[in-house]
């Protein structure tokens, strides 16, 4: 018996040990993501560098309280790996890209030489007419440089295509793995706090209806963000290319977030599957529980 008592606290102690080790390995992650491109871009002023220690600070928080806390919170999807996996990753190799190409401008390195070179030629593959690529470039002011047109088209064209990479590993993850369900027990009200199951109407119908908008804002995104882009700066002032900080951000966001709600249509139609799957096992049982013998 004082066998299993120290076993079972071990085991408790080690749980809360793993959580905080992760939820401490998450924060740093999100600091480094959110402070790298001011970190390794040249020439950014003290007021901008003060600005994103803050920002990655209070994410570093934010991130850490998340997922130390066995509560849900803001995070979707929180204890469902792969889906934050997948999405951080993305964002991070595509914010890393990119700041090595900026880079590259003014110190230029074998890296970021082979970066640039092949973003190149992924960026005059996927800019043809109307494709999200051109109507990014064409988001651009008149009379921007040459230069500056040739790095837009390299960024967006990186991002575009590590955001289609990303949906594609997403894709074969989930298959493989046969995501939720064989992934352990899905507990909906931590991975989806912002889901309410008793707001009306039938939870499998809601969740396929989120779905389906989801993968429809997903798949309009990157054509309505550069019309927003060149919108906006009809009335607030062009985009500055030669601001790399903030283009790099711009664009990993205009790739990013499509994929990311991409995602979150496929996971939500996946767990309205899964909910549905077991509704008609449950209803199955009871049709035999009432067979008569």
């Amino acid at each position: 018996m004082w066998h299993r008592i120290t076993h079972g606290q071990f085991e408790g102690k080690w749980a809360v040990l793993n959580r905080v080790v992760g939820a401490f390995v998450r924060s740093i992650l999100v600091v480094a993501l959110i402070a790298m491109p001011s970190f390794l871009l040249p020439n950014v002023s003290s007021d901008s560098a003060q600005v994103v220690a803050l920002v990655a600070l209070f994410g570093a928080a934010l991130t850490f309280f998340e997922y130390i806390s066995a509560y849900p919170g803001l995070v979707e999807f929180r204890d469902a790996p792969p889906f934050n996996r997948v999405r951080f990753l993305s964002l991070f190799v595509t914010i890393l890209l990119l700041t090595t190409i900026c880079n590259g401008i003014s110190s230029p390195t074998i890296v970021s030489e082979f970066v640039t070179v092949v973003g190149a030629l992924i960026g005059y593959v996927l800019d043809f007419p109307y494709s999200p690529v051109r109507l990014m470039v064409q988001a651009l002011p008149e009379g921007t440089a040459a230069n500056h047109i040739t790095l837009m088209r390299v960024c967006a064209g990186v991002s575009y295509l590590i955001s289609l990479l990303s949906l594609t590993i997403f894709l074969l993850l989930l298959q493989r793995r046969r995501w939720p369900s064989k992934a352990g027990s899905f507990n909906v009200w931590v991975n989806l706090p912002t889901f309410d199951p008793t707001a009306g109407g039938d939870v499998v119908a809601r969740l396929k209806r989120d779905a389906r908008v989801n993968i429809i804002l997903g798949f309009a995104l990157p054509f309505v963000i550069p019309t927003v882009v060149h919108s906006a700066s009809n009335l607030f002032g062009a985009m500055a290319v030669g601001n790399y900080q903030s283009m790099i951000w711009l664009v990993a966001a205009w790739a990013f977030l499509p994929s990311s709600l991409f995602m979150r249509g496929i996971a939500m139609g996946r767990v309205a599957n899964m909910i549905e799957g077991k509704r008609r096992q449950t209803y199955a049982a009871a049709d035999l529980d009432h067979i008569p013998v």
